[in-house]
């Protein structure tokens, strides 16, 4: 597969359901670092498309967690290229809650959610390696 070139506002989104074993706090809230963890893979899959190497992620220049993620959650991630240096890439992230388990109604039952919950936004830069 031949990547295209990067070009700003290119962006790539995965969805995933966060299970019950996910669960690290009570009333089944799952920790910050499960949407950080989901940033890390739609940059690679971004620099995958747009250089052809997954990258290394240098750093988050900021971070906002807005709202709770629980476990039975279906949660959206997305990168977005903002900026295109020499061999850095500049990724804005979203973080979604597109479905959510609704117990009070049975153990299974679940609404879709529109519009989705955000619940956490963040910035980062990524590398590319130089080519060899």
């Amino acid at each position: 597969m031949n990547p295209q070139h990067p070009t700003e506002g290119t962006s790539v989104t995965h969805r995933r359901y966060v299970p019950h074993s996910h669960a690290h706090y009570g009333g089944n809230l799952v920790d910050g670092a499960y949407g950080l963890g989901l940033f890390g893979d739609v940059a690679t899959e971004l620099c995958v498309r747009t250089d052809a190497d997954e990258g290394l992620f240098a750093g988050y220049t900021g971070v906002q967690f807005l709202a709770p993620l629980h476990a039975g959650d279906v949660v959206e991630a997305t990168a977005t290229l903002v900026r295109v240096g020499t061999r850095s890439r500049g990724m804005e992230f979203e973080a979604r809650v597109v479905c959510r388990a609704a117990p009070d109604r049975g153990p299974s039952a679940a609404d879709v959610l529109d519009p989705p919950i955000v619940i956490t936004r963040a910035t980062g830069t990524v590398v590319i390696p130089p080519k060899q």
